[in-house]
């Protein structure tokens, strides 16, 4: 069974940090990003990493935000820096498994006061 696992959302205060973990299981996984929705917004892309390592970011996190994994756990991270309060929103983990099928996390919450 393929499984993404969110974890490390939560309530900060806006210039905080927070670290998502997204944990992944079941099969291997070239592509990995991370995605956040609003309410009454569509789904849009944060950061993305390879499996190699080649990283694409939004343009609204650059210089704020850093995307990693770790293979040999099958985990990907989002270091979240400077936080505003116009990243509050949902955090899903995105994973694309080498057959080509995509898988979503369930999402994890992350709201930044100001």
């Amino acid at each position: 069974q393929v499984q993404l696992v969110e974890s490390g959302g939560g309530l900060v205060q806006a210039g905080g940090s927070l670290r998502l973990s997204c944990a992944a299981s079941g099969t291997v996984f070239n592509y990995m990003g991370w995605y956040r929705q609003a309410p009454g917004k569509q789904r849009e892309l944060v950061a993305a990493i390879t499996r190699s390592g080649t990283t694409t970011y939004a343009d609204s996190v650059k210089e704020r935000f850093t995307i990693s994994r770790d293979n040999a756990k099958n985990t990907m991270y989002l270091q979240m820096n400077s936080l505003k309060p116009e990243d509050t929103d949902v955090y899903y983990c995105r994973a694309d498994g080498i057959l080509g099928a995509t898988y979503w996390g369930q999402g994890t919450q992350v709201t930044v006061s100001s």
